[in-house]
């Protein structure tokens, strides 16, 4: 049967991760790192704005289901902010089908310590090359079921599900539904969170994809989150500003308005990095497989709130800009009314042209920019 089961989880650990830096980090150490590249496709038919890292990190003995396993793992590492740990476990010739059910139930549970063991250890290493890191909340795993040689004669739906109930036709048809295959050598059924595969060369282009998939998605995730966050925030500032008795109004909306032009300025920049990291242009067959990827992800569901949120944080902004404004007018206002009772005062004293002239010339600087 010639199977194995790639467990992917993916986490989110920084703004940027410089992987030039990473590269040199891990070969300092006398460690392999390559770039992401797809075997079977033509060059150029699938690009990247800079190619993931990929690093080893050895063997993990595991136990799942009652049966004992070796995982090798390794981490692909993202210039978008996100560390993805890949546990390849190999499954015995001989597994029955309910072995093997119990087994695809049994890994979606990664044991957390392990997984934090290796996520810890990743982030120390390449804590030089991030920018802004962080350990967040957010994290997205998936799996997928590989076969090199065939694929089984077994319930692939129930596999998919992860499901020992018996399934009814509609619900085995459904599950069954984004299945793509390019040749007799290869067929792929998807899932939001599970792929089965068959793939008698051995690539692992489409596990790739989907997990490069996945990364953006993650990606896409936080910074809803931090727009929510902001928008919050900016609201709570604004309030806080308004109450009776408070202070100060015009210097928190300043500072309220400078903030919401530095968090729009870099969510622009960081999301469309996401939108660009990939992009796939010639070869139809894995953009057929990414384009149905990301819809089950409802991966444009979240750039639509994204867009959404940044519309409200630029409205605003520009309420805010606009109090600001109003309060240096106001000021200034109150300036030149302050000067003309002076100069009204100063007139009896002075030649009415010498006073005029100096009227000009105050009003000049009153009215010319100037921060206050």
């Amino acid at each position: 049967m010639n199977s194995s089961i790639i467990l992917y989880h993916l986490f989110d650990v920084a703004d940027e991760i410089d992987l030039n830096v990473v590269e040199a980090i891990w070969t300092s150490r006398n460690k392999i790192a390559s770039r992401l590249r797809f075997e079977k496709s033509a060059p150029n038919s699938i690009s990247f704005q800079n190619p993931p890292v990929l690093v080893e990190l050895g063997t993990h003995d595991m136990e799942f289901a009652g049966d004992q396993y070796t995982a090798v793992i390794k981490a692909r590492i993202f210039d978008i902010g996100v560390v993805s740990l890949i546990f390849h476990l190999e499954v015995p010739e001989d597994i029955s089908y309910e072995k093997y059910q119990n087994l695809t139930i049994a890994v979606d549970s990664l044991p957390e310590n392990v997984v934090r063991e290796y996520i810890d250890a990743i982030t120390d290493t390449i804590r030089p090359a991030c920018t802004k890191m962080r350990i967040s909340d957010f994290d997205e795993d998936f799996v997928v079921y590989y076969f090199k040689d065939k694929l089984p004669d077994w319930d692939l739906a129930a596999l998919i599900m992860k499901d020992k109930t018996p399934l009814s036709e509609e619900t085995r048809k459904d599950a069954l539904v984004n299945r793509f295959s390019y040749s007799k050598d290869d067929v792929i059924y998807l899932t939001w969170d599970t792929a089965i595969m068959l793939d008698r060369t051995g690539s692992t282009d489409l596990p790739d994809l989907l997990e490069f998939a996945n990364a953006q998605f993650l990606e896409l995730r936080y910074y809803d989150d931090a727009l929510r966050k902001a928008i919050d925030s900016t609201y709570d500032e604004i309030d806080k500003a308004t109450e009776p008795g408070s202070r100060g109004k015009a210097k928190t909306f300043r500072k309220v308005r400078n903030e919401l032009m530095e968090v729009m300025a870099d969510m622009s920049v960081l999301t469309s990095n996401v939108d660009n990291a990939l992009q796939v242009t010639e070869d139809v067959f894995n953009a057929r497989v990414y384009a149905r990827y990301m819809y089950l992800l409802r991966a444009d569901v979240w750039r639509e709130n994204i867009n959404t949120k940044l519309k409200v944080l630029q409205r605003c902004y520009e309420l805010l800009n606009t109090e600001v404004l109003m309060d240096r007018f106001s000021k200034k206002l109150h300036l030149i009314i302050g000067l003309l009772a002076v100069l009204a005062a100063a007139a009896a004293m002075w030649a009415l042209p010498e006073a005029i002239i100096k009227l000009i010339t105050i009003l000049t600087w009153v009215t010319s920019p100037h921060p206050f």
